[in-house]
């Protein structure tokens, strides 16, 4: 059986010590799927209007710089908005501490009893947090409002959000920039195969099978282009 780290006291002192490391994992899969679902509806859309090839790449590569811009800027923006409200609520915290103690006391007491703890054990395990300001805050971070340890970093989620619409983006968009023959099936199939591939990479994070995550992902992706090749059909000359 693999084991997914070590156990041994130094192994352990230093995992701990290093804290929550950001994971890139959200925001690639967010702006992976998002930046081949919408480049695609583009190609699909234009493709199934029956319009040229070269206005699917320019609005292909307008959709890959702009759309993928806009959603790092949210993405930035709504994780910079969860930092802002981190440190709002670490702040009345701290004010809560300093002016009700005894209330915080309590409120630190309850959270360590749901967690299992009683008797002298949850007596002494209060004081002990209580002691140290930073860390009882951190606690109450976590189990009163529900956040995590660590702060979140907007820029880390913007940039790893850009980069994989970018990447994934531009699949559908390469047959028809290099001008290969029958552009759109080739379209099709390299989107496809970027959907599933997003999906399979994806449960390498969870419990589910490869092969359901990927076709999880395929099938939401897949939905998405058919529904823009059929609105794009019905502006078609012909």
């Amino acid at each position: 059986m693999t084991i997914e780290h070590g156990h041994s006291p130094q192994e352990i002192t230093r995992r701990l010590s290093e804290g929550q490391r950001y994971s890139p994992l959200k925001d690639m899969i967010y702006g992976g799927i998002d930046g081949a679902v919408t480049t695609f509806a583009i190609v699909a859309g234009v493709e199934g209007a029956g319009l040229s090839h070269s206005i699917i790449v320019a609005l292909g590569l307008a959709n890959i710089l702009a759309d993928g811009f806009s959603m790092a800027a949210s993405n930035y923006s709504g994780t910079k908005a969860e930092l802002d409200d981190r440190k709002r609520i670490i702040q009345i915290e701290q004010r809560h501490i300093a002016n009700h103690r005894e209330g915080e006391m309590e409120e630190l007491r309850q959270i360590l009893a749901l967690r299992g703890l009683s008797g002298i054990v949850l007596t002494q395990a209060t004081a002990a947090i209580a002691q140290n300001e930073e860390n009882w805050i951190a606690l109450m971070l976590t189990d009163e409002y529900g956040l995590t340890r660590d702060d979140p970093n907007p820029l880390r989620a913007a940039l790893a959000t850009f980069a994989a619409f970018l990447m994934a983006g531009a699949v559908p968009l390469i047959p028809f920039v290099f001008g290969l023959h029958d552009p759109f099936a080739l379209s099709v199939c390299a989107t496809l195969i970027t959907f599933f591939l997003i999906g399979a990479g994806k449960s390498r994070w969870s419990l589910a099978k490869w092969w359901r995550s990927g076709a999880e992902t395929l099938l939401i992706g897949g939905v998405a282009a058919l529904l823009a090749y059929g609105v794009g059909g019905l502006f078609h000359p012909g």
